[in-house]
């Protein structure tokens, strides 16, 4: 589904998130203009294969080695997996997660394992298993975290504080697009990885829309004044483009082999956007993928336009 240049919804400033406001170090250096990486994806080191399932296999112990901890929120205790944790947060990053692309890369395929967690995690209400309607006669199973989910991994610490969490679906009619950006974090986190780079946190447009939004409305009538406009732009790594600020779907922070922290802007492209919005986005110096089925047509639309970027398939 096409997401256009910044504009306000009052969606995205919703209440689903993790409000905290403090900032790490990490955060603050993200800012620094010289560690950007504006646009282009990690560089592939040579003589090294497609490590993502690999990767992924390595946070899942043994399951004969994976006893129950408790964790306790209030008067409550949870007897969890640490597989079962460890999906928790990645739901909760990613806010909507396919139950396909969870067994594939934090189970490293092993489908029964997942879904003996999900059932677990299910009963204890702190996800929500759903199959949802994405088009005629096709459907798509999902998990998202409930609040009891948000909660427990915010009050046990589980993710660092400048890492948002979410629970809950934002955006019904966009779950089919939501849900494959954890397929295309998988696939440039293997690309960093292979370059001997290690990812250390990732942004939905949900939270860059709202820092944005904040800023932007903290100009007041100098909202228009394209000097101000893009100062803020800037400040948060973004460009204006046309008079806009186009904010990408999703944003890794990484840390490269010198451990200089790093950032690549992504964008999934679907047969739907139209060449105006691929110009946008290519401009603001986005990384652009397509799924398989959308890809040539993607490319011939940028070709046509004379839009000087790639089309990585997801």
């Amino acid at each position: 589904m096409s997401r256009d240049a910044f504009s306000y919804d009052p969606q995205d400033a919703g209440e689903t998130r993790d409000t905290s406001t403090r900032r790490s170090v990490r955060h603050q250096r993200s800012t620094s203009p010289d560690t950007r990486d504006r646009g282009n994806p990690a560089p592939e080191a040579p003589g090294r294969g497609d490590g993502t399932e690999v990767r992924e296999q390595r946070t899942v112990r043994d399951e004969r080695n994976d006893s129950p901890r408790a964790y306790y929120v209030r008067d409550r205790a949870y007897l969890l997996r640490d597989s079962a944790m460890n999906s928790l947060k990645q739901i909760g990053k990613f806010r909507v997660i396919p139950v396909s692309d969870l067994a594939k890369f934090a189970y490293g395929g092993n489908r029964e394992r997942m879904e003996k967690d999900i059932r677990a995690l299910a009963r204890d209400s702190l996800l929500r298993d759903k199959t949802l309607e994405t088009s005629q006669k096709k459907t798509l199973r999902v998990v998202t975290l409930t609040k009891a989910g948000h909660r427990l991994l915010k009050k046990t610490n589980q993710v660092p504080d400048d890492q948002p969490i979410y629970y809950g679906l934002m955006k019904p009619r966009e779950v089919k697009h939501d849900a494959d950006l954890y397929r295309l974090y998988q696939k440039e986190a293997a690309r960093i990885e292979r370059a001997g780079g290690r990812p250390v946190r990732v942004l939905l447009d949900y939270e860059l829309k709202r820092n944005l939004n904040r800023d932007l409305a903290l100009l007041g009538p100098e909202k228009d004044n394209a000097d101000r406009k893009r100062e803020v732009a800037e400040k948060h790594q973004l460009q204006v483009v046309n008079g806009k600020i186009p904010v990408p779907d999703l944003r890794v922070e990484y840390e490269n082999p010198e451990l200089e922290l790093r950032h690549v802007d992504l964008e999934l492209a679907t047969r739907d956007y139209r060449p105006r919005a691929m110009a946008e986005k290519a401009s603001a110096g986005f990384a652009l993928y397509g799924r398989s089925e959308d890809a040539s047509r993607l490319r011939r639309v940028l070709d046509e336009q004379e839009i000087t970027a790639g089309i990585l398939t997801l």
